[in-house]
């Protein structure tokens, strides 16, 4: 089949999650021996224009306004639309395959696509179908507790409310006028499709994120200089990586670290991110706590770097404080054998089996998740243990071969 792929970002230029997952997938069906053609956006014009990379094909098309208007190019971009339409036009596809395409490309896509008679398919990374931004509107701090049951409708009235200015009163109903040009929507979770049909968004098939593990293995001696590299030898590594902010438990994180100094006194946070304002916001609070030598941020970090850190690692941590779809970062931990201890809030139970491949827990319970971290720091055997069933479900169950050929399977009908 000749298939493109639609997604706002896409490596090696952006190394986001939807991107990576998009990424991988295009891999995948290149490998199978699928025709693959890449449509993605930059926010540099020197950087537009047709490129390959890891043998795919991949246009560059530029787009760049202030985020205030969102709520309106997503829905029809002038910048890439045409540009979009005549790509297809000439490549004449099978199947179109859209990603993330709320910031850049725009749903108008999915319109095109449909009219060139291709079969088309939205995966939904995240709420953006009918959101604006990170779902926290059902979560209530002061709850400790882990329920397994939410409330995911969002009114009009507190979408004004958060946004303001940048609400669009038409942007969701015109949302799902494009949707009605899409065959099937995939959600990454079960978490995600309940939150979507919540809001009115149905034919939502549920197909979680996949990883090969195999390109997961390292090399012992990688490992060891990446701990000499960062003054990791001796030291138990707390992980904690993406795209760092409070929204993701950066704050709540740090608090738990704190709390265990006294019986993990060698225990060190490894952040693994871009060192903006709110990393250095969070190494200034530590200093203030006399906490400031436990934190090592490494910056942006990718390829066998990254990978390496994931297996310098103890624990992988994903506090996250908002909706999280499906977090990359529980599967990657996995795939390196060590325990993950992750939120509650969105996808994450549907792979970490609490009290077995890790801990869920309620990232704003900083005793809990303080108290689970020691657990796994001064239990070598349970760590183990968890690390063990943990690569073991995402090999057998969250494979990338399993959500390809799922994939191909609606691709086929």
């Amino acid at each position: 089949m000749k298939i493109i792929i639609l997604s706002d970002d896409f490596p090696p230029n952006n190394l986001g999650g939807a991107g990576i997952i998009a990424f991988n997938l295009a891999k995948a069906l290149l490998k199978m021996g699928h025709t693959m053609l890449v449509i993605t956006t930059v926010q540099d014009r020197k950087m537009e224009g047709v490129a390959e990379y890891m043998g795919l094909k991949i246009y560059r098309l530029y787009s760049n306004y202030h985020e205030r208007w969102r709520a309106y190019a997503s829905l029809y971009n002038p910048q890439t639309v045409k540009k979009v339409q005549r790509i297809i036009e000439e490549f004449e596809p099978d199947i179109v395959h859209a990603h993330n395409i709320h910031s850049h490309l725009s749903y108008r896509c999915l319109k095109i696509a449909k009219q060139s008679g291709s079969g088309v398919f939205l995966t939904a990374h995240d709420v953006m179908l009918f959101h604006y931004g990170k779902l926290v509107e059902y979560i209530d701090p002061k709850d400790l507790s882990c329920p397994t049951r939410f409330n995911y409708k969002i009114s009009p009235w507190q979408q004004i409310k958060r946004f303001k200015k940048r609400y669009n009163p038409l942007r969701n109903v015109i949302i799902r006028q494009y949707l009605k040009y899409v065959d099937k929507i995939f959600a990454v979770s079960n978490a995600l499709k309940d939150a979507l049909n919540q809001n009115g968004i149905e034919n939502v098939e549920v197909i979680h994120n996949g990883i090969d593990v195999q390109e997961w293995q390292i090399k012992r001696e990688t490992i060891d200089k990446i701990k000499q590299k960062y003054g990791l030898l001796g030291k138990r590594v707390v992980l904690f990586g993406g795209r760092i902010s409070n929204a993701k438990g950066g704050l709540n994180v740090v608090k738990a670290m704190k709390e265990i100094q006294a019986e993990s006194g060698n225990s060190i946070l490894l952040i693994l991110g871009k060192k903006d304002d709110y990393v250095e916001d969070l190494i200034k609070k530590s200093e203030r706590e006399g906490f400031k030598e436990k934190i090592i941020c490494t910056g942006w970090v990718e390829g066998g770097e990254l990978k390496a850190l994931y297996w310098s690692s103890d624990i992988i941590v994903v506090p996250s404080l908002c909706f999280d779809s499906f977090p990359n970062t529980n599967l990657e931990g996995m795939a390196s054998l060590k325990p993950v201890i992750s939120t509650c809030f969105g996808g994450t139970s549907e792979v970490v089996i609490d009290g077995v491949t890790g801990f869920v827990v309620n990232p704003y319970d900083i005793q809990n998740l303080a108290e689970k971290i020691s657990k796994i720091l001064n239990d070598y055997k349970l760590a183990s243990a968890m690390g063990e069933a943990g690569y073991k479900r995402v090999k057998n169950d969250f494979s990338l071969e399993i959500q390809t050929n799922k994939i191909l399977y609606w691709y086929n009908r």
